[in-house]
């Protein structure tokens, strides 16, 4: 269905919306849309991050004794 649309009727849809919507109503939508990116962007940083810290916590040494006695040397 979206295929057989094309420029025109999308520059047609485009009129229609600012029109009925208005500028500003389209750049504070827009805006909004802006701020709920970055948020999501800054929780799965942040999620990643943390599991990342959690894995850093649980790796533990599985060197055998006598080679831990070599590196300290």
């Amino acid at each position: 269905m979206l295929n057989n649309i094309g420029l025109p009727g999308l520059l047609l849809i485009a009129i229609v919306v600012l029109v009925l919507f208005g500028r500003g109503k389209i750049s504070s939508l827009m805006g909004e849309v802006g701020k709920g990116i970055t948020a999501f962007k800054k929780g799965v940083k942040e999620s990643t991050d943390e599991l990342e810290n959690q894995s850093a916590e649980t790796v533990r040494d599985v060197t055998p004794e006598n080679e831990r006695e070599k590196d300290k040397v």
